[in-house]
């Protein structure tokens, strides 16, 4: 029977994991909600075009902008979303303080794009913390 070799190199082994550059804190306790790393990126859509007519205000040319952030799901989040609820409000774990909402059948940004599922995190009710 012949062993297993194993390397020692560790360049191998080891991967270096950068640190995140901007990190989201609740505005009312300052509790970190998310990283960078966790921001799921979504392609701008066509803006107010996308809803319903009552929905719309004059035509601008300026471009959407998104209003939130959208999350993988995290750990933070663990206790509504096993509740087997579909869609729920997201609170802020330290504070109690209303953060976004999720729904597993997504959620249309404000810039008109689909997210799916959707763990929308409002930009303001967070601060963004370059590190």
């Amino acid at each position: 029977m012949e062993a297993a070799v194993t390397s020692n190199n560790s360049s191998d082994t080891e991967t270096k994991l950068e640190p995140p550059k901007v990190i989201y804190r609740c505005r009312k306790c300052r509790r970190i909600v998310a990283a960078e790393e966790n921001v799921v990126t979504h392609k701008p859509g066509a803006g107010e075009k996308c809803f319903k007519w009552k929905k719309r205000s004059e035509e601008t040319d300026e471009p959407p902008r998104c209003s939130s952030i959208f999350v993988e799901p995290m750990k933070w989040m663990e206790d509504l979303v096993q509740e087997g609820s579909i869609e729920e409000k997201l609170l802020c774990v330290g504070c109690k303080g209303r953060l976004g909402s999720f729904n597993w059948a997504g959620m249309q940004c404000s810039c008109g794009s689909w997210v799916n599922p959707a763990f929308q995190l409002h930009k303001n009710r967070i601060d963004e913390c370059p590190l």
